[in-house]
């Protein structure tokens, strides 16, 4: 299978980096027991971060860093302005397969600093009319109750004719309350958002024209929406006696958080230009997120009403448009050389707002990045295969004079255009000394810049310049690692050793109710291994573990002396799964997801961050009935009552009211009954 998202057409075995290409049967599986897409890729990636089980992913990592998430090839990440909620931009029933390019690389731009999450949607099946109906009933085993109950449901139509490739879809989820394994409602986030007592749909459609057999031309638009309902608040936990936050019924402050986005692409694909091929895709995005209503301090301002009494909530707003090409010619000097010349341009307009009362926050940037690369594949002999490349980054922000808010001194901050200037390298190696084994070394560099948003929001003493402030400076992230495969049809395994460091990156904490950035030294490495086998051709199993450790720079002396805590770094973490085919009707799949205890340094607030793992475990079956499937799938098999790994050691706040209110539980035994149909 060729990767997409590594712009010259690599083949997961020949990559000198570790790659997970995640097949549809894959997602199929877990789709029967989860529709949470971070939960997903949890289930199926061990050194992706616990899922949070919220609107927001603030704090799920990728390698202990935030990976760029692309839809097609189409960004989106939004790193000027990070909601946390990229992953909540698709229905994933309109996923083919995901690539996922693991460590820090810059062979999309900007946003990888933990590597790439490349959604794959799905394409046109063979006939000329196609038709798809699924629906499903998710609720708690706890209690039969309309208020706990969850419904999704998908329709959509592809084929082709003649030159014509097509593919329609339309999905819809209503969620309701979720409950812990003690059958207690999980605590609602009204401010950042939440995925229970939501609703959410998405559109989905495109059309591609072959005008001969080597050119084609794609237009694809989606349209996702994803609201809360606005009908509970949270009742406050107590952390320090293990009460997790609650639920009850009631009205919250203010209008209900949402995510809103139009992703557009238009792609145009030559594959003989003069014995090259030719791929350009031009893109636009534009997103919408509105966070729940609070009494934050950062939103206080005595102008307006008197001190603490004050609701207000947050909308970040993004326009990205752009242009991504490449040409790669292959074959070269007896076909020992693979080529690609590319040049991506893009553009990037984000601003958050006070909702409530129109006051700026974060004032609008504009962010221009112009990048030429080259990416060269060389095998002098057949068992070896070099591999370097090189990207220049020109990235400019432009950004107008503006006021801070009250809370941070109403200061004048004078705007600015500061521009930066960075060329990227990658070197690997990939050597096969015998059949089915390879080892291979890689170094590349990613580039990002920073929460630009959390930056200038911060600034609260007088005087100061966009122009001359430190904390905008981009971050350059190393990543160096080294591994061996084994592939012979049959059992395949691979171990890999990585480590990843920046000398001026960022470190996410916590502030009263805010997240802040802190730029230092850090530094993350780990060990990866996994393990499939195909005991029959009717059964196979899957063995995946990831080791993690994070440091950084507490005191900016040079040496990294403290542990990066939950917000940066996932729990080491051991994955199990098993699918078996019993006959051509019945199918079964079982998965164990256990999560280490993880101990993290003290915290500065006196608050208990340590991490006490545990295991999960879900079950599915599917029975091919004469007309469509029956699927049914149980979540938390054990029904176990846990907190949240993102509760227990993410959070570290002065502001005992904002540590007990996101106290959450996981949630408890769902069951799952779905039917699907193709006709």
């Amino acid at each position: 299978m060729v990767v997409t998202a590594t712009r010259s057409g690599t083949e997961r075995q020949d990559s000198p980096q570790v790659i997970r290409v995640i097949t549809r049967e894959e997602l199929a599986q877990q789709q029967r027991i989860t529709s949470d897409s971070s939960e997903m890729l949890s289930n199926l990636l061990p050194d992706y971060s616990p899922p949070r089980q919220k609107m927001s992913g603030s704090g799920e990592t990728l390698r202990g860093r935030a990976p760029l998430v692309m839809i097609d090839g189409i960004p989106q990440s939004n790193p000027l302005r990070p909601t946390g909620r990229e992953l909540h931009t698709i229905d994933f029933s309109m996923i083919d397969h995901i690539e996922v390019i693991k460590g820090a690389n810059a062979t999309n731009g900007l946003g990888a600093a933990g590597g790439v999450i490349n959604l794959i949607t799905k394409r046109p099946e063979p006939g000329a009319f196609n038709q798809h109906f699924e629906a499903e009933v998710t609720t708690p085993t706890s209690e039969l109750n309309a208020d706990i109950t969850s419904y999704r449901t998908n329709y959509g139509v592809s084929g082709n004719k003649d030159n014509l490739d097509y593919l329609f879809s339309l999905s819809y989820e209503d969620q309701g309350l979720y409950v812990d394994g003690d059958g207690d409602p999980i605590g609602v986030d009204n401010t950042q958002g939440d995925l229970m007592d939501s609703d959410a749909y998405d559109v989905f459609g495109k059309v591609a024209y072959w005008f001969d057999d080597d050119r084609r031309l794609q237009f694809s638009v989606n349209h996702y929406r994803l609201e809360g309902q606005n009908n509970y608040v949270s009742v406050t936990g107590d952390r320090a006696n293990d009460v997790p936050t609650t639920s009850e019924r009631g009205d919250p402050e203010g209008s209900a958080p949402y995510n809103r986005v139009w992703t557009t692409g238009v792609t145009w694909d030559d594959y003989d230009l003069a014995g090259m091929h030719l791929n350009v895709l031009a893109f636009y995005q534009d997103y919408e997120s509105l966070f729940g209503a609070t009494n934050s301090g950062s939103f206080q301002d005595p102008s307006i009403a008197p001190v603490g009494t004050l609701y207000d909530q947050t909308m970040a707003e993004t326009q990205k448009y752009g242009l991504k090409t490449s040409l790669t010619k292959d074959g070269l000097w007896d076909d020992r050389i693979k080529l690609t010349l590319g040049f991506d341009v893009m553009r990037d307009d984000t601003e958050q707002y006070l909702w409530g009362t129109d006051r700026t926050y974060v004032p609008k940037v504009k962010y221009t990045d112009l990048s030429p690369f080259i990416q060269v594949d060389f095998s002098p002999i057949d068992s070896v295969t070099f591999s370097a490349g090189a990207r220049y980054e020109y990235a400019k922000l432009d950004i107008d004079s503006y006021r801070t808010v009250a809370a941070n001194n109403g200061v004048d901050v004078e705007g600015g255009s500061p521009d930066f200037e960075e060329t990227l390298y990658n070197a690997g190696v990939v050597w096969r000394p015998i059949d089915n084994w390879s080892l291979f070394a890689n170094y590349s560099e990613g580039f990002s810049i920073p929460d630009v948003g959390r930056v200038l929001r911060g600034i609260n003493t007088p005087g100061q310049s966009v122009d001359s402030f430190e904390n905008l400076r981009p971050i350059v992230t190393d990543n160096i690692e080294t591994g061996v495969r084994y592939d012979d049809g049959r059992l395949n395994a691979e171990l890999s050793y990585y480590v990843s460091s920046s000398d001026f990156g960022t470190r996410l904490t916590t502030r009263d109710d805010a997240f802040v950035m802190q730029r230092e030294e850090t530094e993350i490495e780990g060990i990866e291994a996994s393990v499939g086998y195909e005991f029959t051709d009717k059964h196979s199993g899957r063995l995946a573990y990831s080791h993690t450790r994070g440091r950084y720079d507490s005191d900016n002396n040079g040496t990294l002396d403290s542990r990066l805590n939950g917000l940066n770094v996932a729990p080491d973490r051991l994955i199990a799964s098993w699918s078996a085919r019993w006959s051509p009707k019945w199918t079964s799949f079982l998965q164990v997801n256990h999560a280490f205890d993880k101990s993290f340094d003290d915290s500065a607030n006196g608050w208990d961050t340590d991490f006490d793992g545990y295991t999960l475990v879900d079950a599915a079956v599917g029975y091919q009935l004469p007309v469509g499937e029956l699927n049914v799938g149980i979540a938390n098999l054990f029904d176990k009552q846990y907190i949240t790994y993102y509760s227990q050691s993410a959070l570290d706040s002065p502001n005992a009211g904002y540590m007990n209110d996101r106290y959450f539980a996981g949630r408890g035994r769902t069951l799952s009954v779905g039917y699907s149909v193709d006709f």
